[in-house]
């Protein structure tokens, strides 16, 4: 059974950093991506960046591009999603989410969801 375990929100004042874990298991993939998405409320899910399994390519959404990295730690089969210079405009409820199969940001294309992690970003 995949599992998909995410960690690390929270509240901070705009300008500053979150680092968001996801941890899983059960997920033997060697092809295909991971992801982290987001959902504010009222919106739609929306990608945010994505890591390849090999991780050496990776996606952004343009809206936090230079803002935030993504990572994964094979050997802790753990993604990292570390968020800088935070927006208000950055809240909401992250998640991970894993593809076995392709790459990208949409969200449809993901089979393996976590249960999510609030962050708010206050002005």
């Amino acid at each position: 059974q995949v599992q998909l375990v995410e960690s690390g929100g929270g509240s901070v004042q705009a300008g500053g950093s979150l680092r968001l874990s996801c941890v899983v298991s059960g997920y033997t993939a060697s092809s295909g991506c991971m992801g982290w998405f987001r959902q504010a409320p009222g919106k739609e899910r929306e990608g945010v960046a994505a890591i390849f399994s090999s991780g050496y390519r990776t996606y952004y959404a343009d809206s936090v591009k230079g803002r935030f990295t993504i990572s994964k730690d094979n050997a802790k089969v753990t993604m990292y999603l570390q968020m800088n210079s935070l927006k208000p405009e950055d809240t909401a409820t992250y998640y991970c989410a894993a593809n076995p199969w392709g790459c990208g940001l949409g969200a449809r294309d993901y089979n393996y969801w976590g249960q999510g992690t609030q962050v708010t970003v206050s002005s």
